[in-house]
């Protein structure tokens, strides 16, 4: 098993959430981005680079990754594409994206993506809050042990 983590948007303090996941859980986590991202290397955790260029992150995730993995990303169609491959997919804020969920996700996003098209809402991109970062740990911890429980 491995947690590919979609790092190019990805909060610091979420990459330190699955630093230290990954080492107390010894499960191996690779961080994918275009850019070096700090504080990465470890024992369990590495830094995958990869070109410059939109989607090629998901690209790299995508083909490389294996039924019974992990992933982190907020990418939805990426998440669509791994939830069919059989990975456990989480977002940032600690939403599991399933089987029965990301089909209305996905909907949704469309929507959402046309509307900022046409001018009437903009992305918002503000910072995490403590609230968030606590959901995400918790939802990942939980996660991560029914995953290990369910390949044991």
């Amino acid at each position: 098993m491995i947690i590919w983590v979609d790092s190019d948007s990805c909060p610091r303090q979420i990459r330190e959430i699955i630093i230290r996941a990954s080492s107390r859980v010894e499960i191996n986590s690779i961080f994918v981005a275009n850019r070096t991202i700090p504080n990465v290397d470890n024992e369990w955790s590495d830094m995958q680079l990869v070109p410059l260029g939109e989607g090629e992150a998901d690209r790299y995730i995508h083909e490389n990754s294996n039924e019974g993995d992990i992933a982190i990303t907020r990418d939805i169609p990426l998440a669509a594409d791994l939830v069919k491959k059989g990975l456990l997919v989480l977002d940032d804020r600690g939403s599991v994206f399933t089987g029965d969920n990301i089909g209305e996700r996905l909907s949704m996003r469309n929507a959402m993506t046309e509307l900022r098209s046409y001018g009437v809402m903009s992305k918002s991109s503000g910072a995490m809050s403590n609230r968030a970062v606590q959901l995400f740990a918790n939802a990942f911890d939980k996660e991560l042990r029914r995953w290990q429980n369910r390949k044991n």
